[in-house]
This record gives structure tokens, C-alpha cells and sequence, in this order.
């Protein structure tokens, strides 16, 4: 499907998106890449500056830590409570993924730009869970909407 098409497909009320990203302190990231040139490192980055406690999720046993934030290698080993699930995943993972969200307690259910499946959107928000598919967090953070976070120290 065209990007166009997805954008009006998945086209969110620009309070909904604002108010989730400002309620949200605890970001899990499936997907997270220790990769500098990688999309999910720069999200995780501008995220981690913003304020958020970032818990990155990569399943390689070998990576340790992403900016000096311990990895966790799945979703079932966070033990601490996730206010939402970014994922950086193929399409595909996203049902999957949404039920480990769900198990988790988390509250919001974010797919990144690309990642969308209405099957899994419906199971999490049947759940009690927001769920936003095909936006990037770190877009929707710059957008005129939004309101810096100036109260955090530098």
C-alpha cells in the first residue's frame, strides 16, 4: 500500500498521539539496534534525550547495552512496568508482539512507520491499550502540536 494511502488509513487526532506521548514515561523498544546508522538507534536516542526511561529490546545475546542502557532480549524479561511497546519489527511480528505487550501491562501499543495490522490493533485496544501503527514517535515529538518537555534538567 502506497505511504499516502497508509498516512490517511492511519490518520490519528493530533490531541490522541500528543496525549499519549505526554502520559508516557516508560518506552520499551522491540527492534532497538545498536547500530548508529540504524533508524530504531537515532528514535531510541532522541526518545532516551527527551526524557524518556528507554528499555531497548533486541534479541541478539551478544548485545548488551545501546547507548549505555542494558538491553533486554525479549519482552518477557523486563521486569519493571513498560508504560509502552515501540516496536521497530516487520508488519508481520506485530499480533505477536501485542499479546507480549498486553501480558505486560503495558498501556500503549506503538507501531513504527510501516508497521501496521489491524488484527493486532483490535486485540490490544480490546485489552484497555492505545495503539498507534504506521508514526514514528520521534516525528510525532517535533510536530507544531507538541509542547517541549522543559522542565527536565540538562
Amino acid at each position: 500500500m502506497p505511504s499516502k494511502a497508509l498516512d490517511a488509513l492511519y490518520d490519528y487526532d493530533p490531541k490522541y498521539l500528543a496525549d499519549i506521548l505526554k502520559s508516557v514515561k516508560t518506552i520499551a523498544m522491540v527492534g532497538a539496534s545498536g547500530d548508529k546508522t540504524k533508524f530504531s538507534y537515532g528514535v531510541l536516542r532522541v526518545l532516551h534525550e527527551t526524557g524518556y526511561e528507554m528499555l531497548p529490546v533486541n534479541p541478539n545475546p551478544k548485545l548488551e547495552e545501546i547507548r549505555g542502557i542494558p538491553v533486554f532480549h525479549s519482552l518477557d524479561e523486563i521486569d519493571r512496568p513498560v508504560d509502552m511497546v515501540e516496536v521497530f519489527r516487520p508488519k508481520e511480528e506485530f499480533y505477536f508482539i501485542a499479546q507480549k505487550a498486553i501480558a505486560l501491562g503495558a498501556k500503549v501499543l506503538w507501531g513504527q512507520i510501516g508497521v501496521y495490522d489491524d488484527h493486532a490493533a483490535r486485540l490490544a485496544e480490546e485489552a484497555g491499550l492505545k495503539v498507534v501503527m504506521n508514526r514514528c514517535p520521534k516525528i510525532e515529538l517535533f510536530r507544531p502540536f507538541w509542547k517541549p518537555r522543559l522542565d527536565l534538567p540538562i
